[in-house]
């Protein structure tokens, strides 16, 4: 309803803004489908994103918190998405807002945002970890290979593996790589696959397709059945970005059905190259091991002692000779200095001896009891004595005893 109104009468702000505010917010909250022109992340709890009618010129600027645009998923510049969206006036600016309450991609979008949710959830359970990658054997002994009949990567990875490495050996199973039946015919083929003992790798092959043809390598039960597949697997599906979450459970993602094919066989002519380049270096290594051994050996028979074993002895033997020499001397010197002292002290005892005494004409006279008498008075008269001499003894009679001074 008009508001009535003069120069001379005319109305306050705030009775028109809460009008405004009054008559905008009577249209409650509403979807609307639009396309995402631009997109501005805040670090706060509130964003920004402009939507753009898809077949006018017409955009407005939402607010949309945290909760809303992580739960939409993975969104990009360009994407159609279906909005609720309730518009409101704000009183202190009079400025028309938009607040967006939920936010849903649609189209490919929202195939993107699914598969986005998935990743997230599996890749919160640890699937996607690198510590849970297995790595390729060098040389498989039989290679399973999961395609389409008569695909193009069939015939991209059967070729390429067989110009590699001939005698590579396949195990080879079609299933549909594309549509509704094809997630459960790959994970039969692959649990089968995985329980033969001889299939050392086992590669998932298809073309290139759009995200709708791909959907199928992203099944959650395919997905889990890769995770729980003992053989190392490869995924060998051409595409753009947009991979799907079979590249990232698998052991080892190929960007092609021919990338796959470079990645698990070696190439046989670039090994036998390798293989002469290693016996020329062993030959080398060997030769030069050899030379320089030859080398130490001659040095060592060049030495005079090689040469001349006993040559050493000689010398030697004037060296014991010398010291045998010195020996006797020295044995010669201190035995003649010992006798030499033996001799001073028996002459020192000689001298000593009594028997010399005797042998200067001295007696030593010894009565019955055998005492040596040293005075007259230890003697009677008629007492027999023994007189020792320097050559024997003789027995005496004592006479009287003179008186002193008498002879």
């Amino acid at each position: 309803m008009a508001q009535d109104s003069s120069p001379d009468d005319p109305r306050p702000l705030r009775e028109i803004v809460a009008a405004v505010k009054g008559w905008v917010e009577r249209l409650g909250a509403v979807w609307v489908s639009g396309q995402v022109i631009a997109l501005n992340r805040r670090s706060g709890a509130t964003h920004f994103l402009t939507l753009r009618d898809s077949s006018a010129e017409v955009s407005v600027s939402l607010t949309c918190p945290t909760a809303v645009l992580d739960a939409a998923g993975p969104l990009r510049e360009g994407m159609a998405v279906v909005a609720w969206i309730k518009p409101t006036v704000w009183m202190g600016s009079g400025r028309l807002s938009f607040d967006c309450r939920d936010l849903r991609p649609v189209g490919p979008g929202r195939l993107l945002a699914q598969l986005e949710q998935l990743k997230r959830r599996l890749q919160a359970e640890g699937l996607f970890d690198p510590e849970r990658k297995r790595p390729l054997p060098f040389l498989p002994q039989r290679i399973g290979l999961i395609t389409a009949q008569g695909s193009a990567a069939e015939r991209d990875v059967l070729v390429n593996v067989a110009r590699r490495w001939p005698g590579a050996r396949f195990e080879v199973r079609h299933a549909l790589m594309q549509g509704p039946s094809c997630a459960r015919q790959v994970g039969h083929w692959l649990r089968q696959l995985d329980s033969d003992p001889t299939v050392d790798v086992i590669v998932i092959a298809r073309g290139g397709g759009s995200i709708e043809d791909l959907l199928p390598f992203s099944d959650e039960t395919l997905v889990r059945l890769v995770a729980a597949a003992t053989t190392p697997v490869v995924s060998a599906i051409g595409h753009e970005s947009d991979s799907p979450a079979l590249d990232l459970v698998a052991d080892l993602r190929a960007s092609t059905p021919t990338d796959a094919a470079k990645r698990i066989v070696p190439e046989a002519a670039q090994e036998l190259a390798g293989l002469a380049g290693a016996r020329r270096r062993l030959r080398l290594a060997l030769t030069t091991r050899l030379e320089a051994e030859a080398a130490a050996l001659a040095g060592l028979r060049s030495r005079p002692v090689l040469r001349h074993p006993l040559g050493g002895h000689a010398s030697l033997a004037v060296q014991l000779d010398q010291v045998l020499a010195r020996l006797r001397r020295a044995v010669v010197q201190r035995t003649d200095q010992a006798r030499a002292e033996v001799d001073h002290l028996l002459a020192q005892i000689q001298a000593l001896s009594p028997q010399a005494t005797l042998r200067r004409g001295y007696a030593i006279l010894v009565s019955a009891d055998q005492g040596t008498i040293t005075r007259t008075d230890q003697v009677r008269p008629g007492q027999v004595v023994t007189a020792h001499l320097s050559d024997g003894s003789l027995e005496l009679v004592a006479a009287a005893r003179a008186s002193e001074g008498q002879p």
